[in-house]
């Protein structure tokens, strides 16, 4: 990957960019461009391309290594498939792997075409009413030490770049020497502290990270 997929650190207007995508409900592609800048296009209709062309829905005219007509997105039943019926010279890539033909995706499946880098992310289909949404003028919430190691556990890959995920709780009890059922039990109650208990559990882990991080309760200096 290049300058055009990870492209450094998130700002915080990136994070809240995204938080804010994310609450609708298309299906979204976030990557960005040849300058470094975060894209986030919502998947809309029933078939979208993928290509160098100008003219195609998802345009990566400064990849060369993307075909003129690289992939195509094809919305079957609300959900979204990539196909790739060979199209592409250098093919297309779901979580490292090569995909040929027709592939569903899945919530956080990163993408990689030529050298350019996505993330997919679908947001749930039902919302809760009670939803606290990001206040990115919220005062610090109070954190014991070990909860402050784990949220920083939680929201490095997030800081690293505007489209990761946060890390896995088997990723933040290595980091933090925990077991997995304790890192468990201290992210229900980070999550009851930032008020999100309510959300739809897809949607918890990525909610705190980025709450946290725009709302300052963690500092860049922490990561």
């Amino acid at each position: 990957m290049t300058a055009a997929d990870e492209g450094g650190a998130a700002t915080p207007s990136e994070l809240k960019e995204r938080l804010e995508a994310e609450r609708g409900s298309d299906a979204l592609l976030v990557y960005r461009d040849a300058e470094g800048r975060q894209v986030i296009a919502p998947l809309v209709g029933s078939q979208l391309t993928i290509g160098r062309r100008g003219d195609d829905d998802i345009a990566l005219g400064w990849d060369k290594q993307v075909s003129r007509l690289h992939a195509q997105l094809e919305r079957t039943k609300g959900d979204w498939c990539l196909v790739d019926d060979g199209l592409s010279r250098n093919g297309s890539f779901v979580n490292g792997e090569r995909m040929v033909g027709k592939r569903l995706l899945a919530d956080g499946d990163r993408l990689c075409f030529g050298t350019t880098a996505m993330i997919y992310r679908a947001p749930a289909a039902e919302r809760v009413e009670s939803t606290v949404g990001v206040n990115v003028a919220a005062p610090s919430v109070p954190l014991t030490e070990t909860r402050r190691k784990i949220l920083l556990a939680l929201a490095r890959p997030v800081a690293q770049s505007a489209f990761a995920t946060p890390a896995t709780n088997q990723e933040i009890a290595d980091e933090v020497c925990l077991s997995v059922d304790a890192v468990k039990a201290h992210l229900r109650g980070l999550f009851e502290q930032f008020g999100l208990s309510e959300l739809p559990q897809n949607q918890k882990r990525s909610t705190l990270a980025s709450t946290a991080l725009l709302n300052g309760v963690l500092a860049p200096h922490e990561f």
